[in-house]
């Protein structure tokens, strides 16, 4: 079986994938061939030799290789794992800041909001290159892809291209840790399926499997009670949105704020790239790209005052001793189901509706529970959305649809009523100066658009 990773250079998600392939006994027994792929050469080298540590280490026979070269490492693959992005921090810090410059009230800029439709047109363009390459040279293996925005670079490889792709997120944890919190009971207890779109999904029901109640009347009285400010960063805003439209939501305040126009109430303080306007633009010719934090509470605001900056977030450690353990990631269940035969639970997977969704269009991209049927993920059929719910993910839709219209046209005007029609956004003036802003800052990375 040959597993090919494209973005291997990134410690975090290469390690994490390498780890998961080497402890899969059923992937072991059908023999496994890695192959390594990234563009920036001296990363990849390192990550070769970690891999053939970890094989030595682990006694496993799996073979592996690593190349620069996209279509030696896809020509025959079973199945690519990808996780790119390009200067990601230099051109994150714009995607979050250049809304909030022009007044509109984005609360992240990964995955929604104007930011990540920017995000997204820069994604595109690698992502189907990768996408084509296997509909030359492997024509029938599975693109298991986990570049954000999810949705967006999914629905434009399913659309634009034959080859069959998931996305997969472990967003869709964070509300089952959550839940798992607020009942005091084990996560593996729980039945909690959930539908939606990457990073703004809702538990259609809260189920304990040993009996069957159902847990959401418990949930509702134990959040009432709740103290407002406990765990404020991660869902305060998943609290008032459970409040008002009787669905929990999944995964986290940040995230699912980038697709609610008043989010920015419930989410703290933005630090994310946060620098002084005066001192000139952060993207100027010379200037370093202002430190990146996930959230406020992660900033180590107790350091010195005249300490060097610590720089983007970085990859976790490939020491010897990191411990080696399965993380939750489901790229290699679905291999296992796919390949191997072994079902597995896959409770979020990123695939066109195909009806799971009742009032979603077919062929837009959705998050939900999966089977794999004939070698093949299918998603599974789903309890209809409350209305207010239903509203809120269908106006993404649209959103995700105009944005693969404007790549494919080249059109500046699709683009803008893509923006246009994001809940951020409250005024149209403001909103061709941002447009403008971002094709001058991101003009070596966006596609051409006429």
């Amino acid at each position: 079986m040959k597993v090919t990773l494209i973005g291997a250079g990134s410690r975090e998600f290469a390690g994490k994938m390498v780890r998961d392939l080497l402890l899969s006994e059923p992937i072991a027994a059908k023999g496994l061939d890695i192959v390594l792929m990234d563009i920036a050469a001296e990363p990849l080298a390192e990550m070769e030799a970690y891999t053939r540590g970890l094989v030595e280490r682990l006694g496993h026979a799996a073979s592996v290789s690593a190349t620069t070269d996209l279509d030696v490492a896809v020509a025959g693959a079973d199945f690519v794992i990808t996780a790119i992005e390009r200067n990601r921090y230099h051109y994150w810090s714009q995607d979050f800041t250049v809304p909030r410059k022009y007044g509109f009230a984005q609360v992240y800029g990964e995955n929604g909001g104007p930011g990540g439709l920017f995000h997204a047109l820069r994604q595109f363009g690698p992502l189907l290159e990768i996408a084509r390459a296997i509909e030359r040279l492997a024509p029938d293996a599975l693109f298991l892809n986990f570049s954000n925005p999810e949705h967006k670079v999914c629905e434009a490889i399913s659309r634009l291209t034959p080859v069959k792709v998931v996305g997969l997120c472990h967003g869709y944890f964070y509300g089952v840790r959550q839940i798992s919190a607020f009942l005091d009971m084990p996560a593996d207890r729980l039945e909690l399926p959930a539908a939606g779109i990457n990073h703004f999904t809702w538990f259609q029901a809260i189920r304990d499997k040993e009996t069957g109640e159902d847990l959401y009347p418990r949930l509702r009285e134990l959040e009432s009670d709740a103290n407002w400010v406990s765990d404020w960063h991660e869902i305060g805003l998943s609290r008032i949105l459970f409040r008002r439209f009787g669905l929990w939501p999944s995964p986290s305040a940040n995230h699912i704020g980038e697709y609610i126009s008043w989010a920015d109430d419930y989410v703290p303080a933005q630090l994310q790239y946060f620098h002084d306007p005066a001192d000139g633009s952060p993207w100027r010719e010379g200037a370093e790209t202002p430190e990146w934090f996930y959230e406020i509470r992660f900033a180590d605001t107790d350091r010195p005052f005249h300490a060097p900056s610590a720089g983007a977030m970085l990859d976790t450690s490939l020491d010897d001793d990191t411990s080696i353990e399965a993380s939750e990631e489901l790229a290699i269940p679905i291999i296992e189901w796919v390949a191997c035969g072994v079902e597995r639970d896959l409770p979020a997977v990123n695939i066109p509706n195909r009806g799971a969704i009742p009032g979603l269009p077919d062929d837009m991209v959705v998050e939900v529970p999966a089977k794999v049927d004939n070698g093949a993920l299918v998603p599974l059929p789903m309890d209809e959305l409350p209305t207010g719910i239903l509203a809120m993910v269908q106006l993404q839709g649209a959103i995700h649809k105009l944005l693969v219209e404007a790549y494919v046209e080249q059109s500046k005007a699709k683009l803008l009523q893509a923006i246009l029609l994001d809940p951020i956004v409250d005024n149209h003036n403001r909103a061709v100066a941002m447009l403008d802003e971002f094709l001058t800052l991101q003009a070596d990375a966006l596609p051409p658009l006429r």
